[in-house]
């Protein structure tokens, strides 16, 4: 299915390379950022942003306060870094140290990344379990980054499609909306596909798992191996070697 996925690993070094160039913050007293500072951090994000993401439309990058009860003296270099399992999309935050300084410090300074492109929307409520029509969606501007599961771009590959829940009027599709197709049931016959470099070699076994769409599957060959290969097709199961 083709969806707008994440790219905040890029998003990520691109920013981070970006925000080592800004001027240190002078932060002796204060529990916010410099007004001047987190203006760059605006715009450096979202030039990162944009070139994490071709093709997006826009992006808001909305920066939080520090914690109000800091007092942080002042510092001649800040070193910005990513805190460990963060990912810069969404609802975020950025670590901030002080590098050169009478006093080192290290705070966490909040970050809204909203990143905008074209994908598909709603034209009405659907209840779950529906199967979608091309009268049921269109292109709008959404956030890519407001949830987690992939935002749906084309139509070809969810028109007839099943909802996996209810979902709003003028809603975002996301991958995770959409229920797997079932390419197989345990028990059936099915093609088995060994795929390496520049070669493939098929044969047949029996499922021994159902085959969905997304999710690994267990087939036994003919000689009575089991192997866990994708399924890939009405009855096929793709092994990668």
């Amino acid at each position: 299915m083709k969806t707008s996925g994440v790219a905040s690993p890029l998003i990520a070094s691109v920013l981070l390379a970006c925000l080592a160039l800004v001027p240190a913050a002078h932060a002796a007293d204060s529990s916010s950022v410099d007004a001047a500072f987190a203006e760059q951090m605006r715009e450096l994000a979202t030039a990162g942003a944009r070139v994490a993401v071709p093709g997006v439309t826009r992006v808001d990058v909305q920066v939080g306060q520090l914690d109000p009860r800091l007092r942080l003296a002042e510092c001649q270099r800040v070193e910005p870094y990513l805190p460990p399992g963060v990912k810069l999309w969404g609802k975020a935050r950025i670590g901030l140290r002080c590098k050169e300084g009478p006093t080192p410090w290290n705070v966490y300074l909040p970050l809204t990344i909203k990143v905008y492109a074209k994908a598909l929307v709603t034209t009405g409520p659907i209840a779950a379990n529906s199967v979608i029509t091309a009268a049921d969606v269109m292109q709008a501007e959404v956030d890519l980054a407001e949830d987690p599961s992939a935002a749906v771009t084309d139509s070809e590959l969810i028109v007839g499609r099943t909802l996996a829940r209810s979902v709003n009027a003028g809603q975002s599709l996301r991958q995770s909306h959409i229920k797997p197709r079932q390419f197989f049931a345990a028990g059936d016959e099915v093609k088995v596909i060994a795929a390496g470099a520049g070669f493939s070699v098929a044969g047949s076994g029996q499922a021994v798992t159902p085959g969905l769409e997304g999710q690994p599957a267990r087939v036994r060959t003919e000689n009575g191996r089991i192997l866990t290969g994708t399924p890939t097709g009405d009855r096929q199961i793709e092994l990668a070697l």
